[in-house]
C-alpha cells in the first residue's frame, strides 16, 4: 500500500506527519476530484466516493476548511472498501486559492499540494502580461514553482513568438517559458521532460487557451472532452467543469482546472513581492513606510517611473493588485468576525430557549 501511496505523492513529509498524528487508526487517501455532494479519493490502488463526517461539516468555518483536489485526508473505509468517510485534512504543503467570482468575499479553492503550476496563455488575443502577473502573484504566494506555457505558436511567425517571449522575460527573467502548439505538437516534448513521477502539477489559464487539449497530448489519448474556440473573439467555452487529478503514463500527477474569467487575489503580500520583485526592492527606498506610490514626495517608485526603470503599466497593475488584495483581505476578516458574532448570538438564544422550557 505504501508504494502505491508514494506514487500519488505521499512523500516522507506527509508520511511522517500521518504516522505521528493518526491516533484513531484511520487510512490516508488523496482527493482526486470534488463533486457537488461528495469527493473522489484514491489510495493509489482504487478510486472511490467519500463523504465528510457530520463533525467535519459542523467544525468547518469557511471554504478553506473543506477538502479540495490534491488534498491528503484521513479516511475510514466501509462496505468492503467501496466507500470512504473523510474525518480530517492533513496539513497542506501548498494551496492555490482565489477570490470567489462576483461580489462574494470568500475564498475559492483551486487545488492543494501542487509542486509546479503551468500558466497557459495563447499567443493570439488571449496574450496578456497583466494577467500573467496576477497568476504569478497567486502561485508564488504558495511557494509553488510557476512555468509559463504559450500555446498556439503555430498561428504566428517565429519572430513574433520570440518577441512575445522577450516581452515576458523583461519582467519575469527567472521563470521558464515554453511556447508550444497542440496542432503540430511543437514544444510538447519539452513540456513532457519537465514532468517528474509522483510530483503534482496543475494547468491554469482562461478558457480556450488549449489546456485540455494539452492534457490530452500529455496523456497521449483523447480522454478529456474539448470544445472549439469562438472565432469572433478567440474566447473558449468552459470544457473542464471540475478540478480532477490525473496520473500520466510516466507517473507524474496533473490537475486540469476550469477556465478563469476572473482572478481576484487577496492575502498575497509575499506573492506580490515575488511577482513584482524589482518594484518591491525599489519600494524599500521610499521615504515613508506606508507609501501608496501615488503622489508622495520621496517615493522611490515614482522616481523609477520617471526615469523609465519601471513601466507605467507594470506599476499600475502592482498598485491595483495591492489595493485589491488589502480590500478583499480586510472585507473577508470583517465578514468572518460578523459571522462568528452572529453564530454566538444564535447559540445564546438556543441556550436560553432550552432553559425556559
Amino acid at each position: 500500500m505504501r508504494t502505491q501511496m508514494e506514487s500519488l505523492g505521499f512523500d516522507s513529509w506527509f508520511a511522517n506527519y500521518f504516522e505521528q498524528n493518526n491516533s484513531n487508526g484511520f487510512n490516508a487517501a488523496r482527493v482526486t476530484a470534488v463533486n457537488k455532494n461528495n469527493y473522489i479519493v484514491s489510495n493509489g490502488i482504487s478510486e472511490i466516493k467519500g463523504e465528510l463526517t457530520g463533525k467535519f461539516l459542523f467544525d468547518a468555518d469557511s471554504q478553506i476548511d473543506f477538502p479540495t483536489t490534491g488534498d491528503w485526508v484521513y479516511v475510514q473505509y466501509f462496505d468492503d472498501d467501496s466507500f470512504a468517510v473523510i474525518h480530517d485534512i492533513l496539513p497542506r504543503k501548498s494551496l492555490l486559492k482565489r477570490k470567489s467570482s462576483g461580489k462574494k468575499i470568500d475564498f475559492q479553492l483551486i487545488a492543494a499540494n501542487i509542486d509546479t503550476a503551468f500558466i497557459v496563455q495563447s499567443l493570439d488575443n488571449n496574450f496578456n502580461i497583466r494577467r500573467l502577473e496576477r497568476y504569478i502573484a497567486m502561485i508564488t504566494e504558495s511557494n509553488i514553482e510557476p512555468v509559463i506555457l504559450l500555446s498556439k505558436m503555430d498561428l504566428i511567425s517565429s519572430d513574433k513568438v520570440e518577441s512575445k517571449v522577450d516581452e515576458i522575460k523583461k519582467i519575469m527573467s527567472k521563470i521558464l517559458i515554453i511556447p508550444f502548439s497542440n496542432e503540430n505538437e511543437s514544444g510538447i516534448s519539452e513540456i513532457k521532460n519537465l514532468l517528474t513521477p509522483a510530483k503534482t502539477y496543475c494547468l491554469l489559464g482562461s478558457s480556450g487557451v488549449g489546456k485540455t487539449t494539452l492534457l490530452n497530448n500529455l496523456i497521449e489519448e483523447d480522454v478529456l472532452e474539448t470544445n472549439d474556440v469562438r472565432e469572433k473573439d478567440s474566447k473558449g467555452r468552459h470544457t473542464t467543469t471540475r478540478r480532477q487529478l490525473l496520473k500520466l503514463e510516466n507517473g507524474a500527477l496533473i490537475i486540469d482546472t476550469p477556465g478563469m474569467r476572473e482572478l481576484g487575489n487577496f492575502d498575497i503580500n509575499d506573492g506580490l513581492n515575488s511577482a513584482f520583485d524589482e518594484i518591491a526592492s525599489i519600494a524599500e527606498d521610499c521615504k515613508f513606510n506606508d507609501c501608496t506610490h501615488t503622489n508622495e514626495k520621496g517615493c522611490a517608485i515614482l522616481e523609477a517611473l520617471e526615469n523609465g526603470s519601471i513601466t507605467a503599466e507594470r506599476i499600475t497593475n502592482y498598485i491595483k493588485m495591492k489595493k485589491e488584495s488589502e480590500h478583499y483581505n480586510r472585507s473577508y476578516h470583517q465578514k468572518r468576525k460578523h459571522d462568528k458574532e452572529l453564530g454566538k448570538f444564535y447559540k445564546s438564544v438556543q441556550n436560553q430557549n432550552r432553559k425556559n422550557k
